[in-house]
């Protein structure tokens, strides 16, 4: 346990970023997961709705530092590749 006043308030702000990291990382998951649950079902038109909402999930994941940039960029672009890969189909 921290003995410091500093001490204790570091643990105080970590404890809150952690939350609200959390927070985002299962925002973005989650948006990744039911994308492709539409994908693998074929439903293109539901499937686009929903990369719009994981898009955004993993725009705000990667601005505010859950995840790196690149990573989302590349994320985004796996995403897209599915969903045109089931509208070409």
């Amino acid at each position: 346990m921290p003995i410091t006043k500093s001490a204790k308030k570091a643990l105080r702000q970590s404890a809150t970023r952690k939350a609200r990291n959390t927070v985002r990382k299962e925002a973005y998951k989650k948006g990744i997961k039911s994308f492709r649950k539409l994908v693998s079902e074929k439903k293109s038109g539901e499937a686009q709705e929903s990369l719009k909402i994981a898009f955004k999930a993993l725009d705000k994941a990667a601005k505010t530092g859950v995840i790196k940039k690149n990573k989302a960029s590349r994320l985004k672009s796996r995403l897209a590749k599915a969903l045109a890969k089931t509208t070409k189909s």
